[in-house]
Parts: structure tokens; sequence; C-alpha cells
């Protein structure tokens, strides 16, 4: 049943999906010198000054800092580009929604889809920097595609919730930028989990993103399948994000007309 409905959602809407994305693909890097190679650069730029500031600073003893430090940004920086940029695709589109008819959460996936593009060049990256570092690559890492789907479809789900809420509250985006601030520093992303207090565990177990992150840099770092109950946290968390993000989208996407 869910085969049959994702192939005939495909093909109505495939070419339009597609269109979309390649829109949004290119609309980011019009007139840029470098375009899509901005998208290997950046994350090895921001690696490379935070590297410098935290190695040298707090010295933190994690075997393959440069590794350790682009696995977090890498995925912390796909959420919080897709989510973003998902955020305001209803409000920004709002001519061909009282236009054409079509499914509006084609809007936030399509935007999910152009970052998940640019995403893959951000892992290029990622890998370049463990090559360098003289890690190996193992057949653990085909693991990976399960913690990278568990971040897709958290970000679909949270992107839907976004998008929503950004409809109705206009300030829904300077909230949700100060919100991401605070994310980045309580994920650990450029320091080790166990330097936070023993208060901060529960924040921690709280965290998706820290969930998400441990699950790719264990079997980054360690060349090892993660234990079982970080399996279940990735999904779990996946699946309460796309269920509430479904759930508020689907009972507000009628009122949004009103509203643009």
């Amino acid at each position: 049943m869910f085969k049959s409905t994702s192939f005939l959602f495909y093909k109505k809407y495939g070419f339009l999906l597609a269109q979309l994305v390649e829109r949004d693909f290119k609309t980011k890097y019009r007139r840029s010198v470098l375009g899509v190679l901005w998208s290997l650069l950046n994350p090895l730029l921001i690696m490379t000054v935070q590297y410098m500031v935290f190695s040298t600073l707090f010295r933190f003893d994690i075997p393959y800092y440069a590794v350790y430090l682009l696995s977090g940004i890498v995925i912390f920086n796909f959420m919080s580009e897709a989510t973003s940029q998902a955020m305001t695709c209803i409000i920004q589109n709002a001519s061909l929604i009282n236009k054409v008819y079509m499914p509006k959460y084609i809007y936030p996936f399509s935007r999910v889809l152009s970052c998940g593009v640019n995403f893959l060049f951000s892992l290029m990256a990622l890998y370049i920097v463990v090559i360098i570092s003289g890690m190996k690559i193992t057949y653990h890492h085909l693991a990976l595609l399960y913690g990278i789907g568990c971040v897709f479809i958290f970000i679909c789900g949270l992107s839907l919730l976004l998008s929503s809420l950004m409809v109705f509250f206009r300030d829904t985006q300077f909230l949700y930028s100060i919100v991401l601030t605070i994310w980045t520093y309580v994920t650990p992303i450029f320091y080790p989990e166990n330097i936070l207090p023993p208060q901060m565990k529960l924040v921690l177990e709280l965290n998706p993103m820290y969930h998400f992150i441990r699950f790719i840099r264990v079997i980054i770092l360690n060349n090892g399948f993660p234990d079982a109950l970080a399996w279940i946290y990735c999904a779990v968390f996946a699946i309460i994000s796309l269920i509430v993000g479904s759930l508020v989208f689907k009972k507000t996407q009628n009122q949004f007309i009103l509203y643009l």
C-alpha cells in the first residue's frame, strides 16, 4: 500500500518536486564564482577556524579532533540550514500556492531535499578529512545510512512544524534563531560530552542532535556499530518529529491561504 501510494505521488508530482529542488539549489549559488564548491569548502573552513581556536585554547584530549569536530558541524549544519530554509517556504511560495493546487507539504520537503544535496558535498568534505587523518574506512560505515536517514526524517518533521508555525506567527523565525544558538551550545559539537556537569545529562538525553551526532561519531571514530540503545534513540526522535510535524501541518494547511 505504501509503495503504491509513493509511486503514485512520484508519478504525479515527481517532476514538480524536482523543479522546486533545482530552483532552490540554483538560487542559492546564483552569481557565485565557486558555486557548489562552497558546499565543500564551507564546512572545511568552519572546521579549520574552530579547530585552531578550541584545540589551542581548551586543548581537548580527543583523538582525531578534526574528524570529531567536522562530523558534528556537518550534521548540525544540515539540520540548521534545512529547517531554517523550510520554515519560510510557505510564505515565499504564497503566489504559487494561491494559483496552483498541489500538496503543500511539497514545499518544505523540496527545501529539505535541496539542502540534502549540499549535505552530500559536506559529507565528502568530512571523508576527505577522514582520509587525510589516516583513519580506516570499514564496512561499519554502511550504518551511516541509518543515522543519516533518521536525521533526514527528523528534519522533515521539524520543517513541517516550523513552516506551519511561520504562517501564523511571523516571529517564529526570530525565536528559532535564538533556539538554534542555544541548541548549538548544548550539543557536544566542539567539546567532549564528559566535561558537562552531571545535571546536564538529562539535557543531553533529550537532545535529538546529540544522539544523531553521537551515532555517526561512533561509526566514524571507532569503526564500530553503536549500541542498541543508540539505534532506538535515533529512530524514536525521528518518528516523533515526523508525527508531530505532520499532524500540525495537516491540521493547519487549509488555513494557510487566509494568512498569506
